[in-house]
């Protein structure tokens, strides 16, 4: 029988981060392959009947090649229980992204090896720096021209201010890459160019003066390697297991997913490395995972998951406690007692019921509008995990049906997909029309898409003079009702109901701030549970 402490022991829960194209849903796939999760593996970007991401479950994901939402998967690799959470590259969907990293112990960053550091996984950094959270770095597509790998160490130590212990290093780049050695067990690793058909070719070596090393690389490569070890160890610090999980250095690991090459090894150090389930902030308390009984929070919502039936799953992150199927849990906002009994795990578009559930996994909890993210769920106790921010939008547009008799069908699905918190949705207290905000342009044509394809409601998406939103609140109730009375054709509702102000330009803003200084005007909202 499974304990608490056992339980907890044996899981990780992690996220992948990367800029867009850095291969990011390539990695997934092939850690899944390794899990056993899935039996093949596809390129991303595969064209005609050939496979597809199996992340990617969404019908725009597909098309375009890109994630666009959050997808979680777990899957057992070595007598440890994985909970993988896939989040969108794309810079337009980063919020998804921001609400997702809150739900993970431990993040893997991907680097593509020409490029390093991008602007993307820069944000992505940061957001995890907040958390002081565990990153271990894999440096991807070895088989294609790379910078010097010395170079790429030196800007993650010096653009993230990271401490950097590389785990393998390189044997050449390009059509020149024969592998990696890995320093953590003295390893040659030789790479199998075989689209990762058959097992990469592993040789256990004696240190480094083994002569095996010139045998199998050459004479030239071998002294290489012995130099670029010799310096690695010289100017690197060695792997610390306390400095990482404080969030202060980051092992390197090298390699190309697209082969299969170096995932094994990264697989490995994240069973190793990563911290099992951590104590979840609170506004009681941290909350250990070790405690008996149940507290969770919702960190996504997904409508649609499975179109024919119009189903919306909230993801729920568990925090302490073991989760039964059929037990009941406290939803801390209404109050009210919900009878969880079908709950469900995920592998990407896949589910089974889950029978139970321990700290660090995540279940999905279908609901008709009840649950919202944020939303804290516990046995009997009256405690709230930190909200989830929700961000201003950067862009406004109005939404518009193709077919006016279908506005109501229009507003449903806004409602929806803002409940998501795909997007903001902001309703004027003068008008008709719907206002719709997001972080990046992006979003407006995917959620075009999928409200034509999920609802059926042909939608075009309009220039506004609106320039930016800000969400509104005073503590003096009659000072409140006093602006909004004066400003109702600037105003408007969010999704949840509350007050938001449409501003025109910087300057509609700050005159606003100016004639009212004790109204506070908020760029993010703390989606309070």
């Amino acid at each position: 029988m499974t304990t608490l402490s056992a339980a907890v022991e044996n899981r990780r829960t992690f996220a992948i981060i990367a800029h867009p194209d850095a291969g990011k849903t390539t990695l997934t796939e092939k850690l899944l392959l390794l899990g056993g999760a899935i039996q093949s593996a596809g390129a991303v970007k595969a064209r005609g009947e050939q496979r597809r991401a199996r992340s990617d479950w969404m019908k725009v994901e597909r098309e375009r090649g890109i994630s666009v939402a959050s997808s979680v998967m777990t899957y057992e690799y070595q007598g440890r229980i994985f909970n993988l959470l896939d989040t969108p590259g794309h810079e337009d969907f980063s919020e998804d992204t921001y609400r997702t990293l809150t739900a993970v112990d431990s993040a893997i960053m991907v680097l593509d090896c020409a490029k390093g550091i991008e602007t993307q996984t820069r944000k992505l950094f940061e957001v995890c720096r907040l958390r002081d959270m565990p990153i271990i770095t894999f440096v991807n597509k070895l088989d294609r021209e790379s910078r010097d790998p010395f170079e790429l160490l030196d800007e993650i130590e010096q653009s993230l201010q990271l401490d950097v212990s590389p785990a393998s290093w390189p044997i050449g780049s390009g059509r020149n890459f024969k592998g990696c050695y890995d320093l953590l067990n003295d390893r040659l690793l030789l790479i199998n160019k075989t689209k990762g058909e058959r097992p990469d070719i592993t040789h256990t070596c004696n240190g480094l003066d083994d002569p095996m090393l010139d045998e199998f690389l050459g004479e030239m490569d071998a002294a290489k390697l012995r130099e670029d070890i010799e310096m690695v160890r010289g100017l690197c610090p060695e792997f610390d297991l306390q400095a990482y999980r404080d969030g202060n250095l980051t092992p390197v690991f090298f390699g190309s997913a697209l082969n299969s090459f170096g995932v094994r090894e990264l697989l490995d150090g994240v069973a190793q490395m990563a911290p099992p389930p951590l104590p979840q902030p609170s506004s009681l308390r941290n909350v250990l995972p070790t405690e008996e009984k149940v507290t969770a929070f919702v960190f996504k919502i997904q409508a649609n998951m499975d179109p024919r039936h119009r189903d919306r799953i909230a993801f729920v992150r568990i925090c302490s406690g073991q989760f039964r199927r059929g037990m009941k849990l406290k939803h801390v906002r209404s109050s009210k007692m919900l009878n969880v009994h079908n709950a469900v795990l995920f592998l990407a578009q896949d589910r089974e019921l889950a029978e139970d559930a321990w700290p660090g996994d995540i279940i999905g909890i279908p609901n008709h509008g009840n649950l919202r993210i944020g939303d804290t769920l516990s046995e009997n106790e009256e405690i709230r995990f930190s909200g989830v921010p929700s961000f201003a939008p950067e862009l406004l547009q109005r939404a518009r049906p193709d077919d006016p008799l279908k506005s109501k069908h229009l507003g449903r699905a806004l409602q929806q997909l803002a409940e998501e918190g795909a997007v903001s949705v902001f309703k004027p207290m003068i008008g008709a029309d719907w206002i719709v905000g997001v972080v990046g342009a992006l979003q407006f044509e995917v959620m075009a898409d999928r409200i034509r394809t999920e609802y059926q409601v042909p939608v075009n998406f309009e220039q506004t003079e609106l320039l930016t939103a800000r969400w509104v609140s005073c503590e003096d109730a009659h000072l409140l009702k006093k602006f909004v009375d004066a400003n109702k054709s600037s105003l408007g509702l969010d999704h949840d109901g509350d007050l938001v102000f449409l501003a025109r330009n910087n300057w509609h803003l700050n005159k606003a701030q100016e004639d009212y200084p004790k109204v506070v005007f908020s760029k993010i909202k703390e989606q309070a549970v």
